[in-house]
């Protein structure tokens, strides 16, 4: 009887730590899962902040278009104003050429008138 005594000891002993290895498994696999859901959210925030970054880079590129953009504008504007000053002038110009023919015209006929 002794030795079924020393048996069932040992089975229980056996069962025992079973039940703590499982356990120690159990754990371990929880602890796992909590690691991998962190990663996962460690991703997650990297992501986003990659996309942000993205997003920031496309916005300083929009800047720098509408910039130059609006730079070009303005040198159109800036042609055209100078064209128009252009064929301002040469209206001037050519109104004081007739003026001054005019002029001489009458100078002449005044002369003729004289003569």
């Amino acid at each position: 009887t002794r030795q079924k005594k020393k048996k069932k000891k040992k089975k229980k002993k056996e069962k025992e730590k079973e039940e703590k290895e499982k356990e120690k498994e159990k754990k371990e696999k929880k602890k796992e899962k909590k690691e991998k859901k962190k990663e996962k959210k460690k991703e997650k925030k990297k992501e986003k902040k990659k996309e942000k970054k993205k997003e920031k880079k496309e916005k300083k590129k929009k800047k720098k278009e509408k910039k130059k953009e609006k730079k070009k504008e303005k040198k159109k504007e800036k042609k055209k104003k100078k064209k128009k000053e252009k064929k301002k002038e040469k209206k001037k110009k050519k109104k004081k050429e007739k003026k001054k023919k005019k002029k001489k015209e009458k100078k002449k006929k005044k002369k003729k008138k004289k003569k």
